[in-house]
C-alpha cells in the first residue's frame, strides 16, 4: 500500500462542533484506523493544520492530540502549497469570507452549514468554485444518521405507499446562563452575530426533506424569540436578538406536506432530541437519531375516540422497531470520507456548495416568511 498524506487546513475547530465531530470523531478517527484505504492500492492519510483566532487555545488542542501544526494566520496557510484542502466550522459570519479565500487560493473546499449568510452569497461561492475548478461539499450530516437511513430504506422498499406528511419535532431546553451554565455558545443567541435557530436548522431541515421525500417547493414559518435576554460565557446579560424557536409548514413536490417544530426553548418529551414522523398510506414510522419504528397498515390498530373512559393501551406499544441490519459509523466521518473519496479518487458526491445553497435560500425565505406572515414559494436553484 502506497500512503498519501493529505494536509487539511482545519478553521474554527476550538468550537464544539469543529472539535467534537469534525477533528476527534472524523479526521482523528480516520488515523486511529490507519488511514482511508481508496481501494487501488493507496491509503490517504489525513494530517490537520489547525486554523482559528485564539492560539493558546490551538496550541492546548495540538498538544492534547499529537498534532504538530496550528496557526493563526489563515492567509499564510492558504497560501501554503503543501495543503490541499481547507475545512471551515466557524461561526456563521465569518464563514463565506474564508471560503472566498480559500477557492480563489486554488484550495478544494468542505465547510459546515450554512455557507454564506444570504443566497446570493451562498450562489457566489458555489459558482467561483465551479468557475475555479475546486472541489465543494457541504457537511448534511443528519441524512446519515442510523435513524434516517433506516427511514431512507423503508422509503426506498416503497413501505409508505404514497407518502402524506412528515411531523418533525427538534430541539431541547437551552439554559440562559444565568443558574446553570448555557449548552450553546452566546453568539446563537445573537442575529448580528449571525446566530437565531431558522439559520442553524433550516438548512438541515433542507437537505432532510430534499434527500429523502422530495424538493422543497414553498415555506410558511413563524419565528420567535422566547427567551428575550441570556447571560453569556462570562456570566454577563445580554439581549437576545436572534431568534431562539421556529415553527414551519413545508410543501414538498409531489403533494405531501412537512410540518417541523424547531426550538431552543423546550423540554424534551419524546425518545430523542430530534424525531420525524411520516405518514403513508401503506404505513407510518417515527425515526430518530438511531431508532425507528414502524406500524403498517396491516398492523394498524382501530382507535375511538372516547374522552370518557382511559385509554386501555399503550400507543407506543403498537409499533415494531426497525432492525439496525448493518453496522453505522458516525454520520460526519462517514460523510467525511465521501468527500476524501471525491476529491482523490474521483468518487460522485452532489452534497455540494449548490446543495448548500438551498439551504442557505430555505432559512432566507423562511424569515421572510414569518417578517411578512405569509407562505413563499421556493424557487428551484439553478446550477
Amino acid at each position: 500500500m502506497t500512503r498519501k498524506t493529505v494536509r487539511i487546513a482545519m478553521n474554527g475547530v476550538t468550537g464544539r462542533m469543529g472539535l467534537r465531530q469534525h477533528l476527534v470523531r472524523s479526521i482523528l478517527a480516520l488515523r486511529e484506523q490507519g488511514g482511508l484505504d481508496l481501494g487501488d492500492g493507496t491509503v490517504l492519510w489525513p494530517e490537520p493544520v489547525l486554523v482559528g483566532r485564539r492560539a493558546h487555545a490551538l496550541e492546548a488542542l495540538a498538544e492534547r492530540h499529537g498534532l504538530a501544526e496550528f496557526s493563526t494566520d489563515l492567509d499564510a496557510v492558504l497560501a501554503d502549497g503543501s495543503i490541499d484542502l481547507y475545512f471551515d466550522s466557524q461561526v456563521t459570519s465569518a464563514r463565506e469570507g474564508a471560503l472566498r479565500r480559500a477557492i480563489e487560493a486554488g484550495k478544494h473546499v468542505y465547510t459546515e452549514k450554512p455557507t454564506a449568510t444570504g443566497l446570493d452569497g451562498a450562489l457566489a461561492l458555489a459558482r467561483l468554485a465551479r468557475e475555479r475548478g475546486v472541489r465543494h461539499g457541504v457537511v448534511q450530516d443528519k441524512i446519515f444518521l442510523p435513524g434516517l437511513l433506516k427511514l431512507k430504506r423503508l422509503i426506498d422498499g416503497g413501505f409508505f405507499g404514497r407518502i402524506l406528511s412528515v411531523r418533525g419535532e427538534f430541539g431541547y431546553w437551552v439554559f440562559e446562563g444565568d443558574w446553570q451554565p448555557a449548552q450553546r455558545p452566546s453568539w446563537n443567541y445573537r442575529a448580528e452575530d449571525g446566530g437565531g435557530i431558522v439559520v442553524d436548522m433550516f438548512p438541515h431541515w433542507e437537505y432532510v426533506l430534499h434527500e429523502l421525500f422530495g424538493r422543497v417547493t414553498s415555506v410558511q414559518a413563524l419565528a420567535t424569540t422566547h427567551i428575550p435576554e441570556r447571560w453569556d460565557e462570562r456570566g454577563r446579560p445580554y439581549p437576545a436578538t436572534a431568534d431562539d424557536a421556529a415553527y414551519g409548514i413545508f410543501e414538498i413536490e409531489g403533494g405531501a406536506v412537512a410540518q417541523i417544530n424547531s426550538s431552543w426553548a423546550v423540554r424534551v418529551h419524546r425518545d430523542e432530541l430530534v424525531e420525524f414522523q411520516v405518514d403513508g398510506t401503506e404505513g407510518s414510522a417515527v425515526a430518530g437519531l438511531r431508532t425507528c419504528r414502524v406500524q403498517h397498515r396491516a398492523a394498524t390498530p382501530k382507535p375511538v375516540w372516547n374522552p370518557d373512559l382511559p385509554a386501555g393501551h399503550a400507543f407506543r406499544d403498537q409499533w415494531q422497531e426497525v432492525p439496525d441490519n448493518a453496522a453505522y459509523d458516525n454520520g460526519f466521518k462517514a460523510q467525511w470520507e465521501l468527500f476524501l473519496r471525491h476529491v482523490y479518487a474521483d468518487a460522485p458526491y452532489r452534497w455540494d456548495l449548490f446543495a448548500g445553497a438551498r439551504g442557505v435560500q430555505l432559512a432566507e425565505l423562511g424569515l421572510r416568511s414569518s417578517a411578512e406572515g405569509r407562505r413563499i414559494d421556493v424557487p428551484e436553484i439553478t446550477r
